[in-house]
């Protein structure tokens, strides 16, 4: 409909002008006006595209950081607390244990520690510290089966380290205490420890002896804890 209107207006300003170069005409003038109206279009496309743009922008701007639930704040805070106490245990328990082997080579290789498996040495220990304790209190305070510490408690009894007695109020209870011999023996294991320990701690910095000092009441009652879980 376009073209056909400016073909009849270039005929009327063009009477004497040829119908072939009057289409030319026609045809020139139409494309100007659609070439005209497409850059009018891309304009307005370019337009709007740079608003869009602007406006994502400042959309941008104000969004508000992600807010995250003061729960889940709190329980991831929680998780890595406990990772870092995990990791802090490892690696006490690591030089507790260090110190233990130490220790019970020194007894193995002494000749006087008269060494015994390490079971029977911490049940005739627990027995020297704990004076009268029942059999099932001495399994549960090894973390030992009752029939296992029974055994035990055989083998130190004949090896005269050990006494078994009966509870004053029933007469049934079996009480374990030491023997003049086990308390000798155990003393003597304490000596050899204390003495191998005692050395170490003359070779080491006064700051660490401190630290190392300062640590003993904290780690009594890790222990203590230890044994309420």
């Amino acid at each position: 409909m376009k073209l056909e209107r400016f073909r009849r207006i270039v005929t009327r300003m063009f009477p004497k002008h040829s119908a072939w170069t009057c289409l030319s005409l026609t045809t020139w003038i139409g494309w100007a006006w659609y070439l005209g109206r497409s850059r009018d279009i891309f304009s307005s496309v370019n337009d709007v595209s740079a608003g869009t743009g602007a406006g994502d922008g400042a959309s941008d701007s104000v969004v508000p950081d992600t807010v995250v639930p003061e729960s889940a704040s709190a329980e991831s805070a929680a998780r890595e607390s406990a990772r870092e106490s995990k990791a802090e245990a490892a690696e006490l328990l690591s030089a507790v244990g260090a110190i233990g082997r130490v220790a019970r080579r020194a007894l193995r290789s002494s000749a006087e520690a008269q060494a015994l498996p390490p079971g029977r040495s911490e049940l005739l220990r627990l027995a020297a510290r704990q004076p009268g304790i029942s059999v099932a209190d001495a399994a549960h305070e090894l973390r030992l089966a009752p029939n296992s510490v029974s055994t035990m408690v055989s083998k130190l009894t004949a090896d005269g380290l050990l006494i078994r007695g009966r509870a004053d109020s029933d007469g049934r209870s079996v009480r374990l205490e030491v023997s003049p011999a086990g308390a000798e023996r155990v003393a003597q294991w304490h000596d050899i420890r204390a003495e191998v320990a005692g050395r170490a701690l003359e070779e080491i910095s006064e700051p660490d002896r401190q630290a190392i000092r300062a640590a003993i009441g904290a780690l009594r009652r890790l222990a203590e804890q230890m044994e309420a879980e």
